[in-house]
């Protein structure tokens, strides 16, 4: 059984936790909301830079579109853009991105397909290299900066680009969470090159007789690459978001936890602490009518 004196200094300890884990609660609550807007400012541009691209895509076929419409004409090497955070205490936000990552590979792997990671961020590495230790082409490093924007999706979508066009890959797909709530950040995969053509019967573009200028062709190789670093970029903000929802949820859910503890404690200390008078008193008494 543990001494009064232990704990006493095991209730010390907890406090001294709770009010860490309380004030990166507090911390991630105020990051949460700049975030939040961040990623909700994001989405209707990138909504409405999908649906432009639907509608010169489909004017444009065959060889006169861009490679990165068309693809390389194989869709045997996959390559996937797994975006992770770079801190933990974030909940399971991590492991989800890395089993939704893991669940793809697999996918692919059982249908002959050649798999490939590029890893993006510090905390999903360490779990895909211990399974996938031959298959990881790259990782891009986003922990030497406090927010992420757009400079680095602008450098990870030109590396990604020039690997496409170097060869090293035929399809690549972006693994990463989308927020909803501080209580749910749901993991997504999603293809990100080539660029998705639009689904049949899309009225993106309408039925409206538009001509351009310059053509197609020439606006698509313009519109494609920062279609990709938009996607990126957006794949980056909702990854700010949710690390700080998850790790606000997680703070909160510590803290609880420490002072269900330290009442437990609390309670097994005062118990301790009356029995141990309880049995000096009797020492005294027993003494005394002794005597």
């Amino acid at each position: 059984m543990a001494s009064l004196k232990e704990l006493k200094d095991r209730i010390g300890s907890v406090k001294s936790t709770q009010k860490i884990t309380k004030a990166k609660q507090m911390v991630a609550a105020a990051k949460l909301r700049r975030a939040q807007a961040a990623a909700e400012a994001a989405r209707p541009y990138a909504a409405r830079l999908s649906e432009v691209m639907a509608s010169l895509a489909g004017k444009v076929s065959g060889d006169s579109a861009p490679i990165l419409l068309r693809g390389t004409g194989s869709t045997q090497r996959h390559l996937l853009v797994v975006i992770n955070t770079d801190k933990g205490l974030c909940g399971g936000l991590n492991s989800n991105i890395v089993k939704a990552a893991k669940v793809k590979a697999k996918e692919l792997i059982a249908n002959g397909k050649d798999v490939r990671f590029y890893l993006v961020g510090k905390k999903g590495r360490a779990p895909i290299k211990r399974e996938y230790p031959e298959r990881i082409s790259k990782h891009f490093d986003t922990s030497n900066v406090r927010t992420p924007g757009f400079e680095e999706a602008e450098a990870v979508a030109s590396e990604l680009i020039a690997m496409f066009e170097a060869g090293d890959f035929d399809v690549a797909h972006l693994v990463s969470p989308i927020f909803k709530s501080a209580l749910v950040q749901d993991p997504t995969v999603a293809q990100l090159i080539p660029v998705p053509a639009p689904e049949t019967g899309s009225t993106a573009g309408g039925d409206a007789v538009v001509e351009y200028e310059p053509g197609e062709e020439e606006i698509l190789e313009e519109l494609l690459p920062r279609y990709v670093k938009t996607q990126i970029f957006g794949g980056l903000l909702e990854r700010e978001a949710s690390e700080q929802g998850a790790s606000m949820t997680a703070m909160d859910n510590a803290t609880r936890n420490a002072g269900d503890l330290i009442q437990a404690l609390t309670i097994k200390y005062n118990r301790s602490r009356q029995a141990a008078i309880t049995t000096e008193l009797i020492e005294i008494i027993a003494g005394a009518e002794a005597l």
